[in-house]
């Protein structure tokens, strides 16, 4: 198996420098010479952290100075546009100029798409982007196009996350025949808005995906769709909702538990169900989302990465790589003759 090269954004997340580093870290323990890594960043700062760990001198891991930083606050595109020295601009390029084959970055998820737009090509027949998250449900996973990155989509968008989103689950989830649904406020034909409706009946003329019609929002965890699309606006809202909803949750379910001793001896020895639970919600088991469409593999991580999130949202671009997802999506684009 031949190696694989990917741009580490290692000022990017609210614990960079030292979260990433020790992703990074992370990664050679865990696959060995499977991959190489280019961490982007403060040459000083990363060295320091690689000499903590013991990584300093690695010849798997290769540092690429930069002099500025995209913060999380920052409008992404202006400082995209002006800090051109930054971390996620170098790693972006790295990618562009074939000596990573693929890009992480924790860091500010605007400024990563906005990099990637600029920088990399779109796939062909594909006109904008869109970020892939994955939901837990209460049998499976579903995953939703798009997270964010295009908060104002046309039809064609929608339609064209629907077939990434349909080749995405079907390789690297393993659902056979993903069944793909639009979020909407209803599930009758004539609901929506205008851009649902017309994303509509863009779908029901399409081949090469099994299009179930709208969804609601009470559909999507109970296993019955396996790609939802919508607008980068309505899936981030969805997203960040549902992230702070499962952290309320548990927070409230442990507040109700320490009221009782009885109920404490009942939740110890529940203690492997919670555990479980806690893994399938957990951001950190997947890493980041892919962002789809772009000639190239970018993983997203969230911006309170640790560690473990970094190790997989790492390997998680190499399994990118190695599935030849960006190949499918051309291949699959060129046989359907979209719009």
């Amino acid at each position: 198996m031949s190696k694989i090269s990917i741009a580490v954004d290692a000022m990017g997340g609210d614990f960079a420098p030292t979260a990433i580093v020790e992703g990074a870290g992370e990664v050679l323990d865990y696959y060995g010479d499977r991959y190489h890594l280019f961490l982007v960043g403060e040459q000083d700062k990363i060295e320091e952290e690689l000499r903590r760990i013991g990584k300093h001198g690695d010849k798997r891991l290769e540092v690429i100075p930069s002099t500025q930083v995209v913060e999380m606050g920052e409008h992404p595109v202006s400082a995209v546009r002006r800090k051109r020295n930054s971390s996620i601009n170098i790693a972006a390029d790295l990618v562009r100029k074939k000596r990573a084959a693929a890009l992480f970055s924790a860091g500010n998820t605007g400024a990563t798409v906005a990099s990637v737009y600029f920088k990399w090509s779109m796939l062909p027949g594909i006109e904008r982007p869109g970020i892939a998250a994955i939901f837990p449900t209460e049998k499976s996973r579903f995953l939703l196009l798009d997270a964010g990155a295009n908060v104002d989509c046309t039809p064609l968008n929608l339609l064209h996350y629907g077939l990434m989103g349909t080749i995405y689950s079907s390789i690297v989830m393993r659902k056979k025949s993903p069944r793909v649904g639009i979020l909407c406020n209803g599930t009758e034909d004539g609901k929506g808005n205008r851009l649902t409706q017309a994303a509509f009946k863009l779908f029901q003329d399409a081949k090469g995906m099994n299009f179930i019609g709208n969804v609601e929002g009470h559909d999507l965890f109970t296993d019955k769709v396996d790609v939802v699309v919508c607008d980068g606006f309505v899936g981030n809202v969805m997203l960040k909702s549902a992230e702070q909803l499962a952290v309320s949750m548990g927070r409230m379910v442990k507040a109700q538990i320490m009221k009782r001793l009885l109920w404490k001896l009942g939740a110890l020895m529940a203690k492997g169900a919670f555990t479980e639970l806690r893994k399938a919600t957990d951001y950190s088991e997947t890493g980041g989302a892919p962002l789809l469409g772009v000639a190239g593999a970018c993983i997203i991580g969230h911006g309170i990465s640790d560690a473990k999130a970094v190790r997989n949202g790492i390997h998680a671009a190499g399994t990118f790589i190695r599935l030849r997802i960006n190949e499918t999506i051309t291949a699959q684009v060129k046989a359907l003759n979209l719009p």
